[in-house]
């Protein structure tokens, strides 16, 4: 079974930092962009990160976070600092749809294999 678990999750100050991570399990994604994105109740994803397959290529929403990936461990992160109570949401990973991509997608719906989330709480 192909899934892909994110963890890391969890409630932290504001100006403080996290680090989540995701795995991939039944999956690759070598090959594969990988995106974090989130979520708050009632609202749509909301683009995060992108990392490309490669691993040299990103794209970000904000400066204070960083995305990478280690292919060998099937596991992509995503560095989170500076940390506001906007930040608190679910966060989601998920994986694009084609090998080798030429572009880093930042659309939800460009990503077809998804997480099933970790909650981020940032208190003030």
């Amino acid at each position: 079974q192909v899934q892909l678990v994110e963890s890391g999750g969890g409630l932290v100050q504001a100006g403080g930092s996290l680090r989540l991570s995701c795995a991939a399990s039944g999956a690759t994604f070598t090959g594969y962009n990988m995106g974090w994105f989130r979520q708050v109740v009632g609202k749509a994803e909301e683009f995060v990160a992108a990392v490309d397959w490669s691993g040299n290529g990103t794209a970000v929403a904000t400066d204070r976070f960083t995305i990478s990936r280690d292919n060998a461990k099937n596991t992509v992160y995503l560095q989170m600092s500076n940390m506001t109570p906007e930040d608190t949401a679910v966060y989601y990973c998920a994986r694009g749809p084609n090998l080798y991509p030429r572009v880093i997608d930042t659309i939800a719906g460009a990503y077809t294999l998804w997480g099933q989330g970790t909650q981020v709480t940032v208190s003030s």
